[in-house]
């Protein structure tokens, strides 16, 4: 199974990049690239929110210790309960 890394999403964004200005292409490929552009846009707009989501629990638990665990179910393990 493969780990993918927020480098390889940079590699491949760089890579769609070159593709959209290759200047070889077909109107047809370039509306197909289009496409897979916005497709991988879309993607990497979810994979950066992840990171971002990420880092900021990290910096909760850096700052404030394992006492916040219960309300970082992901890293703590634990479902976040809801006051009423």
């Amino acid at each position: 199974m493969t780990k993918n890394k927020l480098t390889d999403l940079n590699d491949h964004l760089f890579a769609q990049m070159e593709r959209l200005s290759d200047e070889s292409l077909t109107p047809d490929q370039i509306d197909a690239e289009v496409k897979r552009a916005a497709a991988m846009v879309g993607v990497a707009d979810q994979i950066s929110g992840n990171a971002e989501l990420q880092l900021k629990a990290a910096k909760l638990f850096a700052d404030h210790g394992s006492s916040v665990l219960p309300m970082l179910p992901q890293i703590g393990g634990t479902k976040a309960t809801s006051e009423t």
